[in-house]
C-alpha cells in the first residue's frame, strides 16, 4: 500500500504508518494513539519538573534560610520531591500500559517471532 502526498507522487515504504492494514486500527485511529502516548510522556515529563523544581526550592530554602521554620519547610520539601516523581512514574506506567492494551503493534509480533526464533 503506497502513500501519496498531495501531488500524487508515491512516497517510501518504509513511512511509519504503511503497516497498517484494513483488519488493523485506521490510521486514524493510530494516529489518536500516538497523539495519546505523546500526552503521556510529556505528562511524565511534567511530573519530573515539578519534583527537580521542589528538590531544587527545599535545598535552596534550607541553604539561604536562617529561621526554624524555613529549615523544616525546605527539608519537607525533598520527601514531597520524591513523592512527586514517584508518581509520576506509576502513572506513566499504568498509562502506558492501558494504552498497549488498545494496540496490536505488528512490530511487537515481529519482535516475538525473532525472539521466538532466537529461543530455539
Amino acid at each position: 500500500m503506497a502513500i501519496k502526498n498531495h501531488n500524487n507522487h508515491n512516497l517510501e515504504n518504509n513511512h511509519p504508518y504503511t503497516r497498517f492494514e484494513k483488519d488493523s486500527l485506521i490510521l486514524r485511529d493510530e494516529l489518536a494513539v500516538d497523539r495519546t502516548l505523546l500526552a503521556n510522556e510529556r505528562t511524565l515529563l511534567a511530573y519530573l519538573r515539578s519534583a527537580v523544581s521542589l528538590g531544587i526550592a527545599g535545598v535552596s530554602i534550607m541553604h539561604f534560610s536562617n529561621q526554624f521554620w524555613y529549615l523544616v519547610f525546605g527539608i519537607a520539601c525533598l520527601p514531597a520531591a520524591v513523592a512527586v516523581a514517584v508518581v509520576g512514574v506509576i502513572r506513566y506506567r499504568r498509562m502506558n500500559a492501558g494504552i498497549g492494551c488498545v494496540r496490536h503493534l505488528q512490530d511487537e509480533d515481529d519482535l516475538d517471532l525473532i525472539v521466538n526464533d532466537d529461543i530455539d
